[in-house]
Parts: structure tokens; sequence; C-alpha cells
């Protein structure tokens, strides 16, 4: 039996990079997965597509249908979670990882540059997990994983951890909209931890290098040696999704090594290795 049997999971973002690979690490485990991202074709030339994602989970032996929607449209997001239980039935897991990042200093970025990313980062998360609540409540069991970001942090000064000052000053306004995020995530899961709904926030570990993220690319030139394998989030997000976490705002390996687990490869049937690749546990970025 899979750790995700009878369950239905909600994926934003996964059409490729991370929420891809949570979607796949879920489905190899039974769950039946609805995958989304703002349209079914391609983004800006970006690898992956909906279509595409959902095959890839279908030539496992997983059940994956998608739904295309620009969470950050407050019109088109309203009633999405009632839209994709229509396929596999009610949502029992939401792993909120669409976000976008506007890489300027904070004083740089102008008002509807810094309001699209509060909407798309901040309020379409809690909105999605707002809209899960009802059937989650009768349930008496649900899972919500908010992805978050190291740059939410106050302690990632310029220059630490290998990332550099310009790399680290252009985070600011994504910074602070993650910040907000994780903060969401604590007063959720206070408010629902009641009724068997788990409310976590997990960031990588180390930069994860995805198609989308333009910006990690920039990091990695200052720091080769600061990567993390999809892989690793994708099985801390498992983890995250099925196991009694309350309330985390946690890195990927912490949550892993916490617990004593292994990484898997997405389809779920190779160990890759230990989860202590990337030395201190408590050490994050991303």
């Amino acid at each position: 039996m899979g750790r995700c049997d009878g369950r239905v999971a909600f994926v934003t973002g996964a059409s490729r990079g991370i929420g891809k690979a949570i979607a796949m690490r879920l489905a190899s485990e039974g769950a039946s997965v609805v995958l989304n991202s703002p349209i079914m074709g391609e983004e800006a030339g970006l690898p992956g597509t909906l279509d595409s994602a959902v095959a890839d989970i279908q030539a496992m032996g997983g059940k994956a249908a998608a739904i295309a929607c620009d969470l950050a449209d407050p019109e088109a997001r309203a009633g999405l979670i009632e839209r994709a239980s229509e396929f596999f039935g009610p949502v029992d897991i939401l792993v909120n990882n669409a976000g976008a990042g506007i890489m300027k200093p904070l004083i740089k970025i102008e008002h509807g540059e810094l309001t699209f990313m509060f909407e798309l980062n901040v309020i379409a998360p809690v909105d999605l997990a707002r809209q899960c609540l009802p059937e989650m409540k009768k349930a008496g069991a649900g899972w919500v994983l908010n992805i978050g970001s190291g740059s939410a942090r106050i302690d990632e000064l310029p220059g630490r951890n290998g990332i550099s000052k310009e790399a680290t000053l252009s985070m600011g306004g994504y910074g602070t909209t993650k910040a907000a995020l994780d903060r969401a995530t604590l007063a959720l899961s206070r408010e629902v931890q009641e009724y068997g709904i788990f409310v976590n926030s997990m960031r990588p570990t180390a930069i994860v290098l995805t198609p989308g993220a333009d910006f990690t690319r920039m990091i990695a030139k200052t720091n080769p040696d600061m990567l993390e394998p999809v892989e690793m989030m994708a099985e801390a997000a498992l983890e995250l999704c099925t196991g009694r976490h309350v309330g985390r705002v946690i890195a990927s390996r912490e949550i892993i090594y916490y617990v004593g687990g292994k990484v898997h490869s997405l389809d779920g049937k190779t160990v890759l290795g230990d989860a202590f690749l990337l030395g201190d546990p408590g050490s994050s970025a991303g």
C-alpha cells in the first residue's frame, strides 16, 4: 500500500520543476493528482507543459489530471478547488507551489509588481487553503503544504551560504512575500489543527535549479556546489503531506533528517541515497 492511497492531491505550479516532482512523488504513493499551471501549453518557451506532466505520471501508472488557471487572478481562482474535485473527488492534500519572483531590490520594485507577487505568493495559497477547508473538515483530515524560500529569513545576509550580495539584494520583494506566507502558515495551522488538518511550510535546503527559476542560475554561478536535487524536495513534501506535523516552517532536508527517511526517485522505486548529502541540516537557501 502507498502512503497516499485513496487521497486526492492538488498541486499548483506543477507543469515542471518542483511542483511536477512533488506531484509525481505523491502519485507514486497512490494519490490521484490534479496539476495546475496558468496554461495547458508552453509558458514563455520553458520546457514542460501540464499535458506532458500528466502523461509522465500516467506513464508510471499514476492517476493525474490537469486544470489551467492563473492563480494571480482572483476571479479565475474562485471555485478552483471545487472544479478540481470533479476529477477524482474532494481534495485531501493541497500543495501551494506556484509562485513568482521579480528580482529587484525592494526599493526599486514598482507597486504593481509587489502587488502581483503578494497576490500569487501569499493571497492565492491562503485562498486555496480556505477553499479546501469545508471538505477537509468534513473528512476530519487534510494536509496543506506551502512551498517557502530561504529568502524569507532575516539572517540570510549578503555573502552568507555562498549567495552573492547582488542575488541577496534582488530577493527583497520576493523574500518579503515568502515571509508573509510562512506567517500565514503558522496562523492557519493553529486555526485548523483541531479538525485534523495539518498546515506546514517547506523551503529548499539549497538551490534547486528548475527551468522556471532563472534567478537561481545567477545564484548557482556564485557557488556551483549549492545545489539540491529536486527529489529531496519531493521526498520531504511527501512526509509533510502524509504525517502529523503541525505548523512547521522547515527546510527540506531537516524534515527528512528528523524522520530518519531516505530520498527516493520520483517514481518511488529507487532509494537514491542518504538525506545527509548537503552538510548541516540546519542550513538552507532557496
